[in-house]
């Protein structure tokens, strides 16, 4: 599957973004998704996941909790990052990422990821 990220850019402390990640290959249904960052000097890591299917169980890191939401759309083979509230600290490269036959469990802990989209930057001006 290849997963093409969009909607980044530079926006104010308090306000909103909605990234967007397109996949296209194999059926989409196929992959539990998620959404991981890594911000400047430090790890990637785990911001929200979404199942497959089962009322698409989400989880969410802590700092986001709240504020941002995933969502996906089975129809257009797209998954959802809205995020309201951003915050400085919120800065990163926001990746979009593919378990096939996963679930969002495995994602969120990373052994469940086969894929990974070119990240798109997030900058959040204090």
């Amino acid at each position: 599957v290849q997963l093409q990220a969009s909607g980044g850019g530079l926006v104010q402390a308090g306000g909103s973004l909605r990234l967007s990640c397109a996949a296209s290959g194999r059926t989409f249904t196929s992959y539990a998704m998620g959404w991981f960052r890594q911000a400047p000097g430090k790890e990637r890591e785990f911001v929200a996941a979404i199942g497959r299917w089962s009322g698409f169980i989400t989880y969410y890191t802590d700092s986001v909790k709240g504020r941002f939401t995933i969502s996906r759309d089975n129809a257009k083979s797209t998954v959802y990052l809205q995020m309201n509230r951003l915050k400085p600290e919120d800065t990163a490269v926001y990746y979009c990422a593919a378990g096939l036959a996963s679930d969002a469990t495995s994602v969120r802990d990373g052994f469940g990821v086969d894929y990974w989209g070119k990240g798109t930057q997030v900058t959040v001006s204090s």
